[in-house]
């Protein structure tokens, strides 16, 4: 701003010098053509102050939203990885001081409100156009790609692969409006499934059911398929926390080949199976990798079966720099292609036949999605997909 406005005072300078010439001129003295020809410099100087000014302001408003950025997916990972054991840790300390009655009619609520989950939750349209969101979304990039329409008069369960170690892609593209599903899909509602135990946390249960993430488990999947109407898209991350455990930097793998619940489920509901792809899930953390039947592995494996996800040991970026290491994941791109539907009929009793058949068919139409869009998302043209 110093600069602008001695560049301005010196345009004033320069312009009272000329009329000082052009007096001088009509007297017929000679014109001060040094000073006079300064006039023209320090409109120079002016162009030259204006745009140092816009590019300084230009480069803080770059490093601010890049700052939100960072800041907006940290809020996320922290809610993920501590929320609920750290809201329900508060809840029991103010349990324990003069404002228990707080905490009495929390959780009073909560035991009315249990079942909530299970059908669906409270989907809040305004905290799904949080404009955090957006600002997470950026980060990476994250983009939603359709290939197909969706008929509303279907139902839907959309497998996701490959599950990373958090599902980024996941939250962001069917749990908020970031990357405009609604819009990109009109009349499907989408409803990300998750650990149900997530559910049992104060606090976080509301957070996550204000998004539309709905626990990952038979009784909520049945109602919102057979008593929730139609133009309902359940998004399962198939591979579940067994795919966590693979998921590394240059890897494209899936754990599928023995998951066959999600068909079953399908077929005795008659809903279509929509196969999706995401690029970039798998680059943003990296992870030690315990071999099978090493210490490391057993423990993950153990954890998986009793409590539901296996702990991961990873690291991405620092809060501050992208060459220390934090919780931050790295700002790779993800890209979520979601592929054609596969129509399935309503059979109340599947045999084991119907679901390998159909299991096939999904199997292959995630290959073929896969080698399509691979090449458009920096991979190579000899790069598989391992299931």
């Amino acid at each position: 701003m110093k600069t602008l406005i001695a560049a301005y005072s010196g345009v004033l300078r320069g312009e009272r010098q000329a009329e000082a010439d052009r007096s001088q001129r009509s007297h017929g003295g000679p014109a001060l053509s040094r000073e006079g020809s300064g006039r023209w410099g320090t409109g120079s100087s002016i162009l030259s102050a204006l745009q140092d000014l816009f590019s300084v302001t230009w480069l803080n408003r770059s490093k601010v939203e890049k700052q939100l950025q960072v800041i907006s997916v940290l809020q996320w990972v922290l809610s993920f990885l501590v929320l609920g054991v750290a809201c329900s840790a508060i809840l029991m300390y103010i349990f324990c001081t003069d404002c228990w009655l707080i905490a009495v009619l929390y959780f009073t609520w909560l035991v009315f409100d249990w079942n909530t989950p299970k059908k669906g939750g409270r989907r809040s349209q305004w905290v799904r156009n949080w404009a955090v969101w957006r600002y997470f979304r950026d980060y990476f990039p994250i983009q939603l790609v359709k290939t197909h329409n969706l008929l509303t008069t279907r139902n839907y369960i959309f497998g996701y692969h490959p599950h990373g170690i958090m599902g980024l892609g996941a939250f962001c593209n069917f749990s908020t409006e970031a990357t405009e599903v609604s819009k990109k899909f009109p009349g499907i509602r989408p409803y990300l499934a998750t650990l149900a135990g997530n559910f049992r946390l104060p606090v976080l249960r509301e957070y996550l059911m204000s998004g539309g993430i709905c626990p990952v488990n038979r009784d909520t999947i049945d109602y919102l398929l057979s008593k929730n109407g139609s133009g309902n898209a359940i998004i399962i991350v198939v591979g579940g926390a067994a795919e966590s455990l693979s998921s590394m930097p240059g890897k494209n793998a899936v754990t599928l080949r023995n998951r066959k619940g999600f068909v079953k489920l399908a077929l005795r509901h008659g809903a279509d199976l929509v196969p999706m792809y995401s690029f970039g899930e798998n680059e943003v953390y990296k992870q030690v990798i315990f071999e099978e039947g090493s210490w490391g592995r057993w423990v993950q494996k153990k954890f998986q079966k009793y409590i539901g996800f296996a702990p991961c040991i990873f690291h991405g970026r620092g809060l501050f720099s992208s060459d220390t290491w934090g919780l931050v994941p790295y700002s790779k791109p993800i890209t979520t292609v979601v592929g054609e539907p596969i129509t399935i009929p309503k059979l109340e009793h599947p045999t084991q036949q119907d679901i390998d058949l159909y299991h096939t068919m999904y199997m292959e139409a995630l290959v073929k999605l896969f080698d399509k869009h691979k090449t458009k998302f920096g991979l190579l043209e000899t790069e598989v997909l391992n299931s």
